[in-house]
């Protein structure tokens, strides 16, 4: 099951790839990038969509490194509780075992 995983994965990287490629071949078009305040450097097509992508990429990223780290917490706080929580539970069964006997 493993191997079908791999294979699977290689197979649509593989795919996506070549329709990156295509994409790059297809929109070679040199264009300016006209932003409100200036006017970068022609470039290609694929080039300022690819740039636009990475930026918007690193962008969610930072936006929801945020919430991640705060999640991180919560679950590390949780865990440390439930750990607590099992010693005093042992302690008592334990203690409970004492008693009887």
């Amino acid at each position: 099951m493993r191997w079908l995983k791999g294979v699977l994965l290689a197979i649509v990287t593989l795919v996506v790839l070549l329709l990156g490629i295509l994409f790059a071949i297809r929109n070679q078009q040199a264009v300016p990038l006209d932003v409100i305040w200036t006017e970068l450097p022609s470039a290609s097509l694929a080039l300022w969509l690819l740039l636009a992508l990475i930026i918007g990429v690193v962008l969610g990223m930072l936006a929801m490194s945020g919430l991640y780290l705060r999640l991180r917490t919560s679950l590390m706080r949780a865990h440390k509780d439930v750990r607590q929580q099992r010693k005093e539970l042992d302690r008592l069964r334990t203690q409970e075992f004492k008693e009887t006997a």
